[in-house]
């Protein structure tokens, strides 16, 4: 029997859920550590925001990788976690989704004319609130009928 397959089905059942997002972000705690001394030492310590930034970065990522290590503690097996599952195990409800809508682009459109408007001028923004609620309205709205369909 080779080392990668499991003894009995349910064994691969056994290992923790969430180890590989966990691993990825706490693993780039000391990566981000060794950055900001490698940073320091480029800048002869006299550049003060990259040297608060890059721990504080290595920080929130120690803090996501141990929430989703005390997540995978309490959560059952995901059906991704398990390397012998098959797709039907994850299969279920996602969700309704128009394959043609076109309100996402005016969405998007109001977002981007907003975020414009930041950098251009705050009358912009103006422009790009109403675009992005023309757009939002219509995406929400887009299968109604009114009250009174039949």
């Amino acid at each position: 029997m080779s080392n990668h397959t499991p003894a009995r089905p349910d064994q691969a059942r056994e290992r923790k859920p969430l180890g590989t997002e966990t691993r990825m972000f706490l693993l780039l705690v000391p990566f981000f550590l060794v950055v900001a001394v490698v940073y320091g030492v480029l800048t002869d310590f006299n550049e003060p925001v990259g040297l608060f930034a890059i721990p504080l970065v290595g920080a929130l990522s120690g803090m996501v990788g141990f929430f989703l290590w005390l997540t995978g503690r309490r959560i059952a097996m995901r059906p991704e976690d398990n390397p012998h599952g098959t797709i039907a195990e994850a299969a279920g409800e996602y969700g309704e989704f128009s394959p043609h809508s076109w309100w996402p682009l005016v969405l998007a459109a109001g977002a981007a004319i907003t975020f414009f408007g930041v950098a251009v001028g705050w009358w912009v923004c103006v422009v790009g609130f109403v675009v992005g609620v023309i757009g939002l309205v219509g995406l929400i709205f887009e299968f109604s009928r009114g009250q009174h369909a039949h």
